[in-house]
């Protein structure tokens, strides 16, 4: 079964597991609206994180898994951030799983 959410005055099919069906259909208030339904609250650290996975997403057209995901962005901004407790603190409880849906990429093929 499919779900759908009406953001901006579109209405925007999601799959069963609530990742965009269409990658063209996401905005930043998509993502708002994504993660209000995780419970997050989007800061600029956030927001930098899913800048990444979309680079990543375009580089590699794949949502990358957790190990992945840590390596990328401690190549990006640094090791400080490239950690898994500081992904952690950001997207609890599974970092890639969580930031690609509110990134509005595909689920990682070897997520849970």
């Amino acid at each position: 079964m499919s779900k759908s959410i009406t953001i901006e005055g579109r209405e925007i099919p999601l799959d069963k597991e609530g990742y965009l069906r269409n990658l063209d259909d996401w905005s930043p208030a998509v993502a708002e609206y994504m993660a209000t339904s995780e419970d997050i609250d989007l800061t600029e650290a956030h927001w930098e994180v899913l800048r990444l996975l979309q680079d990543f997403y375009r580089q590699f057209e794949l949502s990358p898994a957790m190990r992945p995901l840590v390596k990328y962005v401690g190549q990006q901004l640094g090791a400080d951030k490239g950690r898994s407790i500081y992904l952690m603190q950001l997207f609890p409880p599974s970092p890639a799983r969580v930031a690609s849906k509110i990134a509005g990429l595909p689920k990682p093929t070897n997520c849970l």
